[in-house]
C-alpha cells in the first residue's frame, strides 16, 4: 500500500502534458492548433479520467483504515530555516479529489458543447484544465508555504476564466473585482502564515498541530498573538469562499462562461475556503473566540446570501447567492465543530449547485435564438416561462437539483443539511433559528427560479425570419398578463395580412441568414414564416446532467445513519456513517475522536421541521410564481384577506422594502462603492491637492521669493555712488527714528 502512495505525486501533474501542448501550440503553431481543437478535448477528459481513478482507489484505501500518508522533499535548508514540498494523503485529501476530479470531467464534456462555437475554445480548455491542476495540488499540499503557492494560482486561473469574454467591459470589470476582493483576504492569509511561522518556526501541519495541543491548552503561547494570527488565516477562506463581508464578488463572476460558474463557483474553487477551515480544524478547535467568530460568520453570510437571492432576475446571479448561502451553512457547522457535517454538505452542495448551474446553461442556449446572444436577455428569467415543454431533460434535472437543494428527502443535501441544523439547534437556539429559517427562505427562492424558468407561458415573443434588416424582441412583463379561461397561453399566435401577431402586438422580423446561428429545431406556420422555439441541448451537454442527477439520487447514503450493532437499534450505542468512517482517521490524527452520538429516532425528528419549513417555502413560491398570473395580483389576493387599509399599507410598504433590499444586493456593493471607489478616488484628489498646492507651493514659492530677492538686489547694486549714498541716508534714517522712538 504505501509502494501505492508513493505515486501520488503525480495527481497534480498528470494534466500538465496537455496543458503545455496546447500552450506551445497556440504560440508556435496557432493555425494548425486551432484547425484540431475539438480533439484536445478527448486528452484532457483523458487524463483528468485517470487522475479520478487513481484517486477512487486511494479513497477506497481510507475507508478501509488505511492510515495517513505524508512525503516530503527537501527544498531549503540552513541552520534556522528549512522549507519542504510534498504532499499529504488522508481522508480530506481523497474526499476533495474525489468531487474536484468528478466534476471537472463531466465540466469538460460538459464544455465541448457548451463552447463548441467560441473561437477561444482552446484557450478556456488550457486556463481550465490549469485550473483543475491547481486544485488537485492545493489540496494534496502538505504544509502552509505550498497551500498558499496553489492558493495563489487557483486565484490567477479564476481571474482569467471569469474575464474570459474581456471584450465585454462589464466581464473585465468583474474579473477585476473578484481579483481585488480575494486579495485582501490572502495578503490575510500570508501575514497569519508567517505569523505561525515566526510563534512555531515551522509551516507543516504535523509540527503545527502538535505545537498548538500542547501550547495553547497549557498557555504556554501567547493566546492574542495565536488568535490574531488564526484570524488572519480565516480570512483567506472568507474571500474565498465569499463569506460577509468579502461575498461581493461572487455574483459579478457570473460573467464567466457557465461551465466555469459550475466548476469554480460551485463545487471546487469557492470550497477552498471551507477546504482550509477544515485542514486547519485541529488549531481552531482550541481557539473558542475564533470558533464563536466563524460561526457567526457563517450565519450572517448564510441569511444575507439567502435574502439577497430573493429578488434577482438573472437565473446565473440568483444561483450564486444561493451559493453563498449554502457555504455559509458550511462555515456555520465548522463554527460549531460539526466537522463531518460541514463536508458532508460540501459533497452534496457541490453536485446539486454543479447540476443547477449545468442546466441553467441548457437554459441560456435555449434562450439565445430566441433574443439573441446577449447575457442580459439570455440569462434573465424574465423572459423565459413555459420551457418545461421544449427542454424536457434539463427540466427534469432542474427540478431535482432544485428539490435537493431545498433538503426534500431522499436528496444529497437533505441529510447534510438537516446534520447541520440539529447540530446548530444544540450549540445556540440563536443559530438554530436562523438556520432553519433561512432553510425555508432557500426553498422559496429555488422553487421561484423553476417556476420562473419551466411553469406558465413563454414570455419572449416568437422571432420569423424574413428580408429586414433590423432585430429585435418583445417581452411581456415579469408578471404576465392575465390570460382568459379556455385559451393557451403557449400558444396564443394569429396570422394577419400584415404577419404573425402574439398577443395582440406585431412581431418584429429578424435577417433571415441568422437562421445557421440558431437551432435547427423549428415549427412551419405557412409557406413564408418559420419560428424557432427553445430547443434541447447536445448529448455532450445533457451526459453530464444525467451522471450529476444519479450523484444526487445516491450520494446521500454516505450520511444515513445506520447502527453499528448488526442491525439491531440501540439509542445507547453511537451510530456511525461512511463518511464518519472515512473521516475518523483524520480526526483522530491530528485531535482526540469527538465523534458525537446520533440517534436515528432523534435523527428524523429534527428532519420533520427542516422538511416542513422547505415545503412551506415552496409552497410560498407556487401561490406567488406558480400561476403564471400577475405577481400584484397574487398580492392582491392576499391583501384582499386584510379587510383594514393601515394593514394593506404595512403589507404594501413591507413588500417593497424586501424586494429593495434584494434587488439592490442589499445595498452592499453601493457602500462599498462610495466607502472605497469613491473615497478612495476623494482620497487620492485630497491628496493631489495637498501635493501641488502645499508640497509644490512651499516648493515654488521659496524659488519665487529668491527671484524677486536677486531682481530687487540687481536694481541696488547697479554701480551707482549716487544710489549707494541715497540707501545709506534712508537707512541711517530708518534707523535714527527706531533709536530715538
Amino acid at each position: 500500500m504505501e509502494h501505492t502512495y508513493q505515486y501520488a505525486w503525480v495527481i497534480p501533474l498528470l494534466p500538465l502534458p496537455v496543458i503545455m501542448s496546447m500552450g506551445f501550440g497556440l504560440i508556435l503553431i496557432p493555425t494548425a492548433t486551432k484547425n484540431l481543437r475539438r480533439i484536445w478535448a478527448f486528452p484532457c477528459v483523458l487524463f483528468l479520467s485517470i487522475t479520478m481513478v487513481f484517486s477512487v482507489y486511494l479513497s477506497i484505501q481510507q475507508i478501509n483504515g488505511s492510515s495517513i500518508y505524508q512525503y516530503l522533499w527537501s527544498w531549503t535548508v540552513n541552520n534556522d530555516f528549512s522549507l519542504e514540498f510534498g504532499y499529504l494523503i488522508d481522508p480530506l485529501t481523497s474526499i476533495m479529489l474525489i468531487l474536484i476530479t468528478t466534476v471537472g470531467i463531466l465540466v469538460l464534456i460538459y464544455s465541448d458543447g457548451y463552447m463548441s462555437h467560441d473561437e477561444g475554445y482552446l484557450r478556456f480548455f488550457v486556463y481550465i484544465s490549469f485550473f483543475n491542476t491547481s486544485m488537485l495540488g492545493l489540496v494534496t499540499s502538505s504544509n502552509l508555504i505550498q497551500i498558499y503557492f496553489f492558493w495563489e494560482l487557483v486565484g490567477m486561473c479564476s481571474y482569467l476564466l471569469i474575464g474570459f469574454w474581456f471584450t465585454r467591459p462589464i466581464a473585465a470589470s468583474a474579473c477585476q473585482k473578484a481579483f481585488v476582493t480575494n486579495r485582501v483576504g490572502d495578503f490575510g492569509l500570508l501575514l497569519g502564515i508567517l505569523g505561525f511561522f515566526w510563534i512555531t518556526g515551522s509551516l507543516e501541519f504535523r509540527d503545527l498541530f502538535k505545537i498548538a495541543n500542547n501550547w495553547i491548552p497549557n498557555n504556554g503561547i501567547n493566546s492574542l498573538l495565536t488568535t490574531l494570527c488564526t484570524f488572519l488565516l480565516f480570512l483567506g477562506a472568507v474571500a474565498k469562499s465569499a463569506q460577509f463581508p468579502l461575498h461581493v464578488w461572487l455574483p459579478d463572476a457570473m460573467e464567466g462562461p457557465t461551465p466555469i460558474s459550475a466548476l469554480i463557483h460551485a463545487a471546487t474553487m469557492v470550497a477552498a475556503g471551507i477546504f482550509l477551515l477544515a485542514r486547519l480544524f485541529p488549531l481552531f478547535i482550541h481557539l473558542p473566540l475564533i470558533m464563536s467568530f466563524v460561526s457567526l460568520v457563517g450565519t450572517i453570510t448564510l441569511f444575507l446570501g439567502a435574502t439577497l437571492a430573493l429578488a434577482q432576475i438573472d437565473i446565473k446571479r440568483s444561483l450564486a447567492y444561493s451559493t453563498m448561502s449554502q457555504l455559509g451553512y458550511m462555515m456555520l457547522a465548522l463554527g460549531i465543530g460539526s466537522y463531518q457535517a460541514a463536508l458532508f454538505h460540501l459533497i452534496t452542495h457541490a453536485y446539486s449547485k454543479a447540476l443547477l448551474f449545468l442546466g441553467s446553461g441548457s437554459l441560456i442556449h435555449s434562450m439565445e435564438p430566441l433574443v439573441g446572444y446577449s447575457p442580459d436577455k439570455s440569462q434573465n428569467m424574465v423572459l423565459m416561462g413555459g420551457l418545461r415543454k421544449y427542454v424536457p431533460i434539463t427540466r427534469t434535472t432542474f427540478l431535482w437539483s432544485t428539490l435537493s437543494l431545498c433538503g426534500i428527502p431522499p436528496l444529497a443535501c437533505f441529510w447534510s443539511k438537516d446534520e447541520i441544523l440539529s447540530n446548530s439547534w444544540l450549540y445556540s437556539p440563536f443559530f438554530g433559528i436562523i438556520a432553519s429559517f433561512t432553510a425555508g427562505l432557500t426553498g422559496f427562492y429555488m422553487f421561484r427560479i423553476y417556476l420562473l424558468t419551466f411553469d406558465g407561458y413563454l414570455r419572449v415573443r416568437f422571432q420569423n425570419y424574413s428580408n429586414t434588416k433590423e432585430s429585435s424582441l418583445y417581452s411581456i412583463s415579469l408578471w404576465g398578463k392575465r390570460i382568459p379561461k379556455g385559451v393557451n397561453r403557449d400558444f396564443i399566435l394569429s396570422t394577419t395580412k400584415s404577419g404573425i401577431y402574439f398577443f395582440s402586438q406585431n412581431i418584429s422580423k429578424i435577417r433571415g441568414n441568422t437562421r445557421n446561428r440558431m437551432g435547427s429545431f423549428s415549427i412551419s406556420l405557412g409557406a413564408k414564416n418559420t419560428f424557432v422555439y427553445p430547443h434541447e441541448t447536445g448529448n455532450t451537454m445533457l451526459f453530464p446532467l444525467f451522471i450529476l442527477l444519479l450523484l444526487i439520487l445516491f450520494i446521500g447514503s454516505i450520511g444515513i445513519h445506520f447502527d453499528n450493532n448488526n442491525g439491531v437499534m440501540d439509542n445507547e450505542i453511537a451510530e456511525l456513517t461512511i463518511l464518519a468512517k472515512w473521516l475518523t482517521p483524520s480526526i483522530n490524527f491530528f485531535q482526540e475522536s469527538s465523534n458525537s452520538s446520533i440517534n436515528s429516532y432523534e435523527f428524523f425528528i429534527n428532519a420533520i421541521s427542516s422538511v416542513s419549513l422547505a415545503m412551506f417555502g415552496l409552497f410560498i413560491a407556487y401561490i406567488f410564481y406558480g400561476s403564471a398570473y400577475s405577481f400584484f395580483q397574487n398580492l392582491d389576493l392576499i391583501n384582499s384577506l386584510v379587510k383594514k387599509s393601515p394593514k394593506k399599507f404595512f403589507l404594501d410598504q413591507v413588500k417593497k422594502k424586501i424586494y429593495s433590499w434584494s434587488y439592490n444586493r442589499g445595498y452592499i456593493d453601493i457602500f462599498y462603492t462610495r466607502l472605497f471607489t469613491l473615497g478612495i478616488r476623494r482620497l487620492t484628489e485630497l491628496t493631489q491637492f495637498f501635493d501641488k498646492g502645499v508640497i509644490d507651493g512651499i516648493t515654488n514659492g521659496v524659488g519665487l521669493a529668491g527671484f524677486c530677492i536677486g531682481e530687487e538686489i540687481k536694481y541696488v547694486g547697479g554701480g551707482r555712488i549716487s544710489s549707494y549714498l541715497f540707501f545709506f541716508l534712508c537707512y541711517v534714517s530708518v534707523f535714527l527714528f527706531f533709536f530715538l522712538s
